[in-house]
């Protein structure tokens, strides 16, 4: 069956699932990595060491694509990815080390919490009360899930949510400098080229040799980095994006049953109690912003059959 007829690469429902699936696995995976890697090597090195195999990752397909591949017509916006890449991955990287996979994972879906008020001050944009409602709730489960007043409080779980900060900054810069003509391939190379120069000293500083282990170890953290996204956008790509939302939860079952199994953590009843209030506010959050998008292409869509 040629490949591109493959059920795989075919529309649908459950090809939507199995990518979203995929996309948890492999997250889920990266983390279980880091954890691993980040017992001895600081988290600097950690973040380092992910750009620079994922950069070497992508090198292969930027040369069949040709010298064209290589041209950037936005070096600025690629340089401004690249720190926050930098200043987002490394304080993740020293708190997934630090902290339960369960508590990581859980506080990774708290972005859109963030996204909210910085596309307020950045873009100017319009945010309903339905969504300052969904994100202040949101952020309640995010106090819970922390529980900053109990015995059990660990400060390294701050970086998570200082690296969360710097994902949804991410996210606002993207859009801010969201160009058509620049392709997808080119601006995860740069981006990943650029972090990891900009990681090699910090990396330098904090410097421990790593072992053959470590570095097949961190050869697959990188390239996971990379099917990431890859695998992300197969699922948009297969069906509507709201359609997925429920699935990528599955990440936290699973670093439920890993974080037992391999490190032998148990969640804790704040984590759990985080977890059903964060979801159900990001889930309702990724509807309500479904929901609009559709109006807003209906309205555009009448307004350009007036006009015509």
């Amino acid at each position: 069956m040629p490949l591109q007829n493959s059920w795989f690469n075919s529309k649908g429902y459950l090809q939507g699932i199995f990518w979203m699936l995929v996309v948890c696995f492999i997250s889920n995976s990266n983390d279980i990595l880091i954890k691993h890697v980040g017992s001895r090597l600081s988290g600097a090195e950690v973040a380092f060491f992910r750009f620079f195999f994922s950069t070497l990752v992508l090198l292969p397909f930027m040369a069949f694509q040709g010298k064209a591949a290589f041209v950037t017509r936005y070096p600025k916006a690629q340089c401004i990815r690249a720190v926050l890449l930098m200043l987002a991955v490394a304080p993740w990287c020293y708190g997934v080390a630090a902290l339960p996979l369960t508590l990581a994972t859980t506080l990774a879906f708290t972005t859109p919490f963030f996204v909210l008020p910085l596309a307020k001050i950045f873009l100017k944009e319009h945010v309903g009360w339905q969504r300052w409602g969904a994100t202040l709730f949101g952020f309640l489960g995010i106090l819970v899930a922390l529980h900053p007043t109990g015995e059990t409080f660990n400060p390294m779980a701050l970086a998570l949510v200082a690296s969360t900060i710097m994902f949804a900054t991410l996210d606002i810069i993207n859009k801010k400098l969201l160009t058509e003509d620049e392709t997808l391939l080119s601006m995860l190379f740069y981006s990943a080229l650029g972090t990891a120069v900009l990681g090699f000293i910090p990396a330098l500083l904090t410097w421990e040799t790593p072992t053959l282990q470590e570095l097949f170890f961190l050869f697959l953290l990188g390239g996971g980095g990379s099917l990431i996204l890859f695998c992300l956008l197969k699922a948009y790509a297969a069906t509507e994006v709201s359609a997925l939302q429920p699935f990528k939860y599955f990440e936290l079952i699973l670093s439920g049953i890993f974080g037992l199994v391999i490190f032998h953590e148990f969640p804790t009843i704040s984590t759990l109690l985080g977890a059903a209030i964060i979801i159900p506010a990001t889930l309702y959050i990724a509807i309500y912003e479904t929901q609009q998008q559709r109006k807003r292409a209906v309205r555009e869509e009448l307004e350009l059959k007036k006009a015509a």
